[in-house]
């Protein structure tokens, strides 16, 4: 095993950064700032942070097989056109709650973008509960709800053979599994693959590697965590140097790096004078693994 580095490779001050995606083509990593209504981009080589405002909390972005980037961006789905910054709707989901914004999102192996609601925090993981639903946008946008009752739509990813969908709702404490039809893009027979020891505290955003292991950024547990799906056991627990840390994901040139967004909002100034870091963006080397690279809206 190769020693394992942490670094902060962008001081952003997230207030809440999520959503990170590697985009090959740009030599870059995406990523949303949700409550700061940004969309931002992290260019490796030349070691800064571009940004597009948008009108709304921005909690997910991805790739488009067309060009440039699709969003969640409120209740909608949306389309980024990022050189001319502009953002145009591509269609709405829970209307009839105006409190709801959408969550993590991201796209299957089929080229369908995954996202679920959730209620507006009146304080970090603090909410309305099951407000929130988990949809589906496909190529020829149409919407499917696939279930409601949620609490905090996070984390999702698929095995490497396309059979099994991977889900977090936060306030579950458990990471869980669905049977997956990739013709279809449905879902069914849910189960509970692991649930969340205490001190690994909120589980948020989530990524798999090419080992079929799942990692798991811990909200408030300061670590990222990688599961054995099978075996339902914790297999290794990276430390970072802030405690809310959101989602992961893998990037580079061959995907053997992996970046951690953060958050800063509900920090007071003693504890961000303690963690002067949060809300940054990470990367981890070191591993000894690699990751999948992210699939691309077919829309």
């Amino acid at each position: 095993m190769s020693s394992i580095k942490v670094e902060c490779v962008a001081r952003e001050g997230c207030g809440i950064g999520e959503s990170p995606v590697w985009d090959e083509e740009a030599g870059a990593l995406l990523f949303v700032d949700i409550s700061r209504r940004k969309v931002c981009r992290w260019s490796a080589a030349a070691a800064r942070v571009e940004a597009v405002a948008v009108d709304a909390p921005v909690s997910s972005v991805a790739l488009r097989k067309s060009g440039d980037y699709v969003i969640t961006l409120g209740t909608r789905f949306a389309a980024l056109k990022w050189k001319e910054k502009l953002v145009t709707t591509i269609t709405q989901v829970d209307k009839d709650k105006s409190n709801n914004r959408f969550n993590d999102g991201k796209v299957d192996p089929a080229g369908r973008y995954f996202a679920g609601t959730m209620a507006e925090e009146i304080r970090p993981a603090v909410l309305e509960r099951h407000q929130g639903s988990l949809y589906t946008l496909f190529s020829d946008l149409s919407v499917v709800k696939h279930f409601d009752q949620v609490d905090i739509s996070n984390g999702l990813d698929w095995s490497l053979d396309h059979r099994i969908f991977f889900y977090i709702d936060s306030l579950s404490y458990s990471v869980d599994a669905f049977d997956y039809d990739l013709q279809t893009g449905k879902i069914g027979n849910r189960r509970s693959i692991y649930k969340l020891e205490k001190d690994e505290s909120i589980p948020d955003g989530m990524c798999i590697d090419t080992e079929g292991k799942l990692w798991v950024a811990c909200y408030d547990g300061g670590r990222v965590i990688r599961l054995d799906p099978e075996t339902g056991k914790r297999l290794q627990t990276v430390k970072l140097p802030v405690d809310k840390t959101t989602s992961c994901c893998f990037g580079g040139k061959d995907y053997s790096e992996m970046y951690v967004t953060s958050a800063s909002d509900g920090m007071d100034k003693e504890w961000l004078s303690r963690q002067p870091q949060a809300g940054g963006i990470f990367k981890i080397t070191g591993l000894g693994v690699k990751g999948v690279p992210p699939y691309p809206f077919a829309g």
